[in-house]
């Protein structure tokens, strides 16, 4: 039955496989403690924590986790990296001290719930890191608002001019080409059109009928 202390062991090892953004394994064998402190504190600026561990407690902690597959690299002498932050850096930096200390040797590594092989983990190292390729695509933004930005001020231009060569254009017409169309004098209109007629034959009807009157007086 385990005992206190490595259950405790077990539950530290758990947490810490569960917030990582990825575990490196190596082995760290002939490695003297001076050395791997030294390798412990450079890990640091990675946001990597750099622990020698007992594979069986280990296996437990990864199987606790729900990473039974990580049992395959915990053969021998293990030390595991932690990464809190970026994996390629951390993974340079390890493979940049494997070459002071060659007795460190990155057997794998488990990110992004996949099992990776030594083949795979080394190859980590070659890969740019996240500032490198925040930077490019940062710079790739920036180029595209750029081109963006001038396509706009071109546009704008040639519109402006547009609207100023066509302004030219009004001001060059003469006056008397727009006035041409108008007419000068309007036609009398005869006055007989202006009034009402009135018919000729009512008026001898009444002169008529005054004479009969006369007449019968």
């Amino acid at each position: 039955m385990p005992n206190q202390t490595k259950i405790e062991r077990v539950a530290d090892l758990k947490e810490q496989i569960e917030g990582s953004q990825a575990l490196l394994l190596t082995e760290y064998r002939g490695l003297t403690v001076s050395e791997i402190t030294e390798l412990r504190r450079s890990l640091r600026e990675s946001e990597t924590r750099f622990a020698v561990v007992k594979n069986t407690l280990m296996q437990r902690a990864a199987a606790d986790a729900g990473m039974e597959d990580l049992a395959a690299l915990l053969v021998g002498p293990s030390a595991i990296a932690f990464v809190d932050g970026d994996p390629v850096a951390a993974a340079k930096q390890i493979k940049a001290a494997s070459k002071l200390y060659p007795s460190l040797v990155l057997k794998g590594a488990f990110m992004e719930g996949k099992v990776l092989s030594a083949e795979e983990a080394n190859g980590l190292a070659d890969l740019e890191s996240r500032e490198v390729m925040l930077s490019k695509i940062a710079g790739l933004m920036k180029g595209e608002m750029s081109r963006a930005a001038s396509m706009l001020v071109t546009i704008q231009s040639r519109f402006l001019a547009t609207l100023e060569a066509y302004k030219e254009k009004l001001d060059a017409v003469p006056a008397a080409a727009v006035d041409a169309d108008v007419p000068e004098v309007v036609p009398d209109v005869p006055e007989e059109a202006l009034t009402e007629e009135t018919p000729a034959a009512e008026a001898p009807a009444e002169e008529e009928e005054q004479s009969d009157g006369e007449a019968d007086a």
